[in-house]
């Protein structure tokens, strides 16, 4: 360490508090304190020691600084003798001044957090000291001369290297609180400093050979200050609330010394409890491992007799296989043999006259098709045909009427009028009356009426079309989505997902102009099947009898898509994949080019983009469906064979075809929703061009724009909920 240190000089702020501080003890009318604490002093300045010796201070706050030293050079430690609290914790004071008993009215004493290595002997003549804090220092022991602090109530030694207590501070009567660390003590006993402040001192006493007796009947009833005087001023007060928070800081510690065991002893417990947990573990592991290998002995050796029998039936199998393709083999070179003859025969035979039987039998065959033969005006099944078209009718009929049933008592229901309801019941007798009509009388009565035959016939049409039928189909599964991510979009909004909000939405917007769209081509269709009727109403003015009757008949004995393409060439098992992926509409394309299982396995994206399948996820899904089953037809080759050999017989149906089923509707689970308007019935309608489904029939009249995203509503959409 250098002979001649720089002392570091105190900042502004600790320079201007010193002097506010100086200047406010030096007021008229100040308090017996003087606070120069956190103002960054090396020493103790003389004005301070002027200060509290002639306006006789009885408070000296100093904590918190740098001081080396108490008493500079320049002043004597006698200026300070009417102080009773002096507060020096938080410096850097390595030793009290020698005479520190000349303090004889000091009651208070906080040298805590200094770098004290012992105490002067002189501290034994503070009589009136009743609290001293050396915690947090370097003590090694305490003096002898403690004895004589006849009046000291409070001592906190803690936080040194403090072993022993001297046995005569069993003299000392009045301590009621003592402070240490119980667990560094060799003198007395840890256990003993464990116990509290009065175990100490009756062990200390029982050491002295002298009997002990409670502080309390040692406590003076007031202090005395200035020789005994009986003031009771602001530092009674501070003395008094010092020794309250020591109290209460040392019953908090105890408290804390007890959850701590007890934390101890839990986690002991745990310990225990935790080894016991993996003891049974590993006897668990060790029984599961054995059952593990017994099973797997077990399975080896059903796995190894399964082999053997397998390999057997596998020889047996391929033995009788090889005798089974000798026997085809001998039987197809006979079969060629003589099918070769017969051709040759044959080939002499028609060489001249098979243009002219093709041309004749094409000319019969168009005939057929274009006109109404004699042969099937007789063979016409009036009664099965005018039943079917009954049935279409009143299927028909039935719709419209529940259609008109129910906007009819929607209007009741808003208009609450009498007369509403009359035609109601006039309605519903109407419904009666047709549902109690004959079947016989129906029937007859269709025979005769052209224009009935006319309008089944078109129903028949409409529902049998293939294009119109694609149509409905993808307008009721828009319909499904729409319904569902306007129920999605509700529960968002009430999660707050802003960001996928704006995915929902822009789904909803697409699907609500791929409906536009939809509804465009369903409407254009009807009208072309509309001008075909027309055509055909033309050409049935020669007036000839049952003409509608034939045209329905044709149309129900028209066979399916399906059946025309398998006749044609087109395989059952390509069909039926176009079919499962919801693409028959592609399915003319596919038999136009004459595309088979094999052909697809090897075609790419590129090749189902030229063909005119422009969907990126359905040339996809083909090619791997096509793939998956030319695998199977590789792995069981018999498999396929018997598939192909099956060709269904075209039934002649009586009645209309149900139509196939829509496509797979969405597999996302149904959402519980209801109108947002009067929160009663189930939506009903789809606004457009929003795309929402929130109201029911009831509310939309009354609103002009969307209630979700306040948008005009240029259309409304009602949606039939099937049960």
């Amino acid at each position: 360490m250098p002979l001649f240190s720089r002392k570091k000089k105190p900042s502004d702020d600790a320079r201007k508090r010193l002097e506010y501080q100086m200047c406010l003890a030096k007021e008229a009318g100040a308090d017996d304190t003087l606070d120069i604490s956190r103002c960054e002093l090396s020493e103790v300045p003389y004005g301070a020691f002027a200060t509290c010796k002639v306006l006789q201070k009885k408070v000296l706050i100093i904590h918190t600084n740098n001081l080396t030293s108490l008493v500079p050079k320049s002043c004597s430690l006698l200026s300070l003798v009417t102080v009773k609290v002096l507060d020096l914790h938080g410096n850097q004071l390595a030793s009290l001044p020698a005479d520190i008993g000349q303090l004889t009215a000091l009651q208070v004493l906080n040298l805590e957090r200094n770098l004290l290595k012992s105490l002067p002997q002189s501290i034994g003549d503070l009589a009136q000291l009743q609290v001293l804090n050396v915690k947090g220092n370097k003590l090694r022991e305490l003096p002898g001369s403690v004895s004589g602090l006849r009046s000291l109530q409070a001592l906190d030694v803690s936080g040194n290297v403090l072993q022993e207590l001297p046995r005569v501070l069993a003299h000392v009567r009045t301590l009621q609180t003592l402070t240490l660390d119980a667990s560094a003590m060799t003198y007395p006993p840890p256990d003993i400093c464990s116990a509290g402040t009065e175990a100490i001192q009756q062990f200390l006493c029982k050491e002295c050979g002298i009997a002990y007796y409670p502080p309390s009947q040692y406590l003076l009833p007031t202090l005395e200050s200035d020789g005994g005087g009986t003031s009771v001023d602001g530092v009674d007060r501070t003395v008094e609330k010092y020794l309250e928070e020591e109290s209460e800081w040392q019953n908090k510690f105890l408290d804390y010394e007890k959850r701590k065991e007890r934390k101890t002893q839990e986690k002991l417990e745990f310990e225990r409890r935790l080894n016991m947990g993996q003891r049974e573990q590993v006897l668990l592991v060790q029984q599961l491992n054995s059952h593990k290998d017994e099973m797997l002995q077990t399975v080896r050796e059903e796995q190894q007799r399964l082999e053997q029998g397998l390999s057997k039936h596998r020889r047996y199998l391929e033995e009788e296989r090889l005798k089974l393709l000798q026997q085809l083999k001998d039987t197809e070179q006979g079969i060629a043999s003589r099918i070769q003859k017969l051709l040759e025969d044959n080939q002499r035979q028609k060489r001249s006259s098979d243009i002219l039987k093709s041309l004749e039998n094409e000319r019969i065959r168009m005939e057929q098709l274009m006109a109404i033969t004699q042969e099937e005006t007789e063979q016409l099944r009036r009664r099965e045909v005018a039943s079917a078209m009954q049935q279409m009718l009143a299927e028909t009929y039935k719709n419209k009427l529940f259609q008109m049933t129910s906007e009819s008592r929607r209007q009741d229901l808003v208009s609450q009028a009498c007369s509403s309801l009359a035609e109601m019941d006039q309605k519903f007798q109407q419904i009666l009356a047709w549902q109690q009509l004959d079947q016989n009388k129906a029937v007859s009565q269709i025979l005769q009426q052209i224009e009935m035959q006319k309008t089944a016939f078109e129903a028949l049409q409409v529902k049998k079309d293939l294009m119109h039928r694609q149509i409905r189909n993808q307008i009721k599964l828009i319909e499904t989505e729409l319904l569902q991510l306007t129920q999605l979009e509700l529960k968002r909004q009430e999660l707050d997902t802003e960001m996928l909000q704006e995915v929902v939405t822009e789904q909803r917007q697409a699907l609500g102009c791929l409906l536009q769209q939809l509804l465009k081509e369903k409407k254009q269709r009807e009208e072309e099947l509309q001008q075909i009727l027309l055509e055909m109403e033309a050409k049935s003015e020669t007036k000839q009898e049952n003409y509608w009757l034939i045209q329905y008949q044709r149309l129900l004995n028209q066979k399916p898509l399906s059946l025309k393409l398998q006749e044609k060439g087109l395989e059952q098992q390509l069909v039926t994949l176009l079919l499962e992926l919801s693409a028959e509409q592609y399915v003319p394309v596919f038999a136009h080019h004459r595309i088979s299982l094999e052909m697809l396995g090897t075609m790419s994206a590129s090749d189902l983009e030229k063909l005119g399948v422009t969907e990126a996820g359905l040339q996809r899904a083909i090619l791997r469906r096509a793939q998956e089953i030319l695998a199977v037809a590789t792995t069981i080759p018999e498999l396929r064979r018997a598939e192909d050999a099956e060709v269904p017989a075209a039934p002649e149906p009586s009645a209309p075809l149900e139509e196939p089923p829509s496509p797979a509707a969405p597999t996302a689970p149904p959402l519980q929703s209801e109108c947002v308007v009067c929160m009663e019935q189930e939506p009903q309608m789809i606004f457009l061009p929003c795309g929402h489904v929130c109201c029911c029939q009831g509310c939309c009249e009354r609103l002009r724009s969307c209630p979700l995203c306040r948008q005009d509503i240029a259309q409304r959409i009602r949606i039939f909920h099937s049960a």
